[in-house]
């Protein structure tokens, strides 16, 4: 008779385990009403080709006129409780520590944007040599995610990742060139990740 085995979810937020996952595909989010965490393995994936992204004109000029400042791994917690900040979020307390402890192990990065010395927006995601996985972005003032994502595509491709995953598509990321693809083509940019070893 086969048994199920039994996985205690906490063990899945080991930073160890949680690295396994993501380098299969997975991502966790938790649950608005119940804080459960489930795993998601969808079979159409989105990502921003980091060799043909777009910057729309019109974002390029209105981040310049704006004269953010973007800073990287400057305040995380900022950044992690401005993304969890809103009426129904998948960003639980226990999913806040598991980040907590990959960024102790430099697998989590920001980018930030800052105005008049304060924090306006940003965006957080996890990094395995040439693979970078957005988790979540935040904004307080008008175009200050989008300025965070302008500046992590730039540095993506000066750093020579190969991947750059947004989980979903938006209308927000497809202005950047986000494009799905199919689970069997985004796995093997996985593997072309996973054989380049990529400092953030």
């Amino acid at each position: 008779m086969n048994r199920k085995e039994y996985i205690d979810p906490k063990e899945l937020l080991k930073p160890e385990n949680m690295l396994r996952l993501y380098a299969s595909g997975a991502f966790p989010m938790a649950d608005a009403e119940t804080g459960n965490i489930n795993w998601y393995l969808p079979e159409i994936r989105t990502i921003i080709p980091l060799d043909s992204y777009n910057i729309p004109r019109s974002t390029k000029k209105t981040i310049e006129e704006k004269n953010f400042e973007i800073r990287f791994d400057y305040d995380f917690e900022g950044v992690l409780e401005g993304c969890a900040d809103r009426e129904s979020t998948w960003i639980s307390e226990e999913l806040k520590s598991a980040y907590r402890r990959l960024k102790k192990r430099g697998h989590i990065h920001t980018v930030e944007t800052w105005k008049d010395g304060k924090l306006v927006g940003g965006l957080y995601g996890v990094t395995f040599r040439g693979a970078f996985f957005g988790e979540s972005m935040f904004s307080k003032v008008t175009q200050a995610s989008k300025a965070a994502l302008v500046a992590l595509l730039k540095r993506l491709k000066e750093k020579e990742f190969v991947l750059l995953d947004v989980q979903y598509m938006t209308e927000h990321l497809k202005m950047f060139g986000a494009i799905e693809i199919s689970f069997e083509e985004y796995t093997k940019l996985l593997h072309k990740a996973y054989a380049k070893i990529c400092e953030y």
